[in-house]
């Protein structure tokens, strides 16, 4: 017997497709100074403070916040097709620019703001575009395959990165000048410029494509079948009268996605910048700099290879239930009750790592893996209960308090690693096993350079445990903050929206 996607056609799964290499390359791009971190905290490279690095990460999600108000309004203004592609065009060429900034983290803030004003454009383009291209059974499953870019990016990161720094370290420089950390910057920058070819060529709105004959009128009606959503072309949507942002701010709907993505869209933010050093601070003290490099790409390709499983499996979750005839907003928010259940698990990381690596990494993994399904259903409900003309101005609100959220939570990682590692330099000097010098003084004093503070070699073990032991004690509380956010995001959204109730007067 022929299958129900056989007999409406597929089409709609290359679009998923498309924003699926969209979504890879916009994290590509985002995730490279998380693996850059190290290097420009380390005195052989920029001698940053996690402060520092902290301030940097937190300017581009600041600017990201922002300007996704605006993306949002322009994507529903000019349609996804034209402003997915600018979206892309500016992070790819900002992202470029970071290889001519030097060590100047004044420097490297504006390239970041830029960046992060360009990729604003991804989410809420991409949501408005499965709003447009699949039916509401179907779409919290096409956003986890697309929003699974976030971790495919992360995973070729992983491996991408250290490979540059060690491929262009000092001494054999790309053409004699170029260094590793440059070329991270540059290489993932030129691939977006290749996913414009084949979005320019594959994508256009249902209405046009059934006009080219690439979308069979089967397919074209069954992405329409929603009884309760008009029957309306993303070009048609896009001329239409505005609603402002006042008045989507005066919906309980829009602050439910608002609240949500508030509380948990910083957790993801915390392990794409911050898992690397949590990594070698945790698991790689005593290792020499190619094992320590092998540890870190092996766990982090591990923990977003993972979360791959929980953006698609999270979002297939609901259409099952839906298909058992539960109404979408029951069956949307059961599934998210689940999963904010799962990240408890954070809890128990820091017991777990002492155990070994895999029992530390596995434990995020399952945080990751709940993350990114949260994250495919939180998008979805935007298009459950706006109409498609507003689905991009939703999103983008939304988007733009989760970047705030993000801020609040690298703030609070950045000064809570420096804090316990002075901590532990204190500790290390008040027993007697370091001494501070006039070139490092003792909050500049790291794992990385305390070969050359320790008084003795015998007491080099010793001061690598306390300050190790310190840092330790941060990321424990980062994960204990990151274990109740979803559960905390989800009793909230209930509050405010109890009962599915779609916005009709737009």
């Amino acid at each position: 017997m022929t299958s129900v996607t056989e007999k409406v056609g597929k089409y709609r799964w290359t679009i998923a497709a498309l924003l699926l290499f969209a979504t890879t390359v916009n994290y590509m791009d985002r995730n490279v100074i998380g693996f850059l971190k190290d290097y420009f905290c380390s005195p052989e490279g920029f001698g940053w403070s996690s402060t520092d690095f902290s301030a940097l990460t937190s300017v581009f999600t600041a600017f990201y916040a922002g300007f996704t108000l605006v993306a949002g309004w322009i994507i529903d203004k000019i349609g996804t097709k034209v402003g997915l592609a600018i979206s892309l065009v500016v992070w790819s060429i900002a992202g470029i620019a970071s290889s001519l900034m030097g060590k100047s983290l004044v420097a490297h803030s504006i390239a970041r703001s830029i960046f992060g004003a360009g990729e604003a454009g991804n989410f809420p383009a991409s949501i408005k575009t499965v709003a447009e291209w699949f039916p509401k059974k179907e779409r919290a499953l096409a956003t986890g395959i697309f929003n699974s870019g976030s971790n495919i990016g992360a995973m070729i990161c992983a491996i991408f990165v250290p490979w540059c720094l060690l491929t262009w370290a000092s001494g054999s420089e790309f053409l004699g000048s170029l260094h590793g950390w440059q070329m991270a910057f540059i290489i993932t920058g030129v691939i977006g410029f290749l996913w414009l070819i084949f979005w320019s060529i594959f994508y256009s709105t249902p209405k046009k494509m059934l006009e080219k004959g690439k979308l069979g009128q089967a397919e074209y009606d069954y992405i329409h079948s929603d009884k309760d959503e008009p029957v309306v072309d993303g070009d048609a949507a896009n001329h239409g009268q505005k609603v402002s942002w006042g008045k989507m701010l005066g919906y309980r709907q829009t602050w439910s996605f608002v609240v949500g993505k508030f509380l948990t869209d910083g957790i993801w933010w915390f392990l794409l910048f911050w898992l690397p050093t949590y990594v070698k601070q945790q698991f790689c003290v005593g290792l020499s700099p190619a094992e320590t490099a092998q540890r870190v790409m092996i766990s982090n390709f591990v923990v977003f290879g993972i979360a791959i499983i929980g953006s698609v499996y999270g979002g297939s979750i609901p259409m099952s239930f839906m298909n058992k005839g539960w109404a979408a907003y029951k069956a949307r928010m059961t599934s998210m009750l689940l999963i904010a259940i799962a990240p408890l698990s954070l809890l128990f990381t820091q017991t777990m790592a002492g155990f070994g690596i895999v029992y530390g990494i596995g434990i995020i993994c399952i945080a990751g893996a709940a993350h990114q399904a949260w994250s495919a259903n939180l998008f979805t409900t935007v298009s459950d209960m706006f109409p498609k003309k507003a689905v991009g101005t939703v999103t983008g609100i939304g988007a733009a308090f989760g970047g705030l959220g993000g801020v609040a939570v690298q703030q609070i990682a950045g000064r809570l690693e420096d804090h316990y590692r002075a901590i532990g330099v204190g500790l290390a000097k008040a027993q007697g096993l370091i001494q501070e010098t006039a070139q490092i003084p003792l909050d500049k004093i790291k794992i990385d350079n305390l070969k050359d503070v320790v008084v003795s070699p015998q007491a080099m073990d010793h001061a690598k445990e306390l300050i190790s032991s310190n840092v330790s004690t941060a990321y424990g509380i980062m994960f204990g903050v990151c274990a109740f956010a979803y559960l905390l995001a989800f009793l909230c959204m209930k509050l405010l929206v109890p009962k599915h109730k779609p916005i009709t007067d737009l």
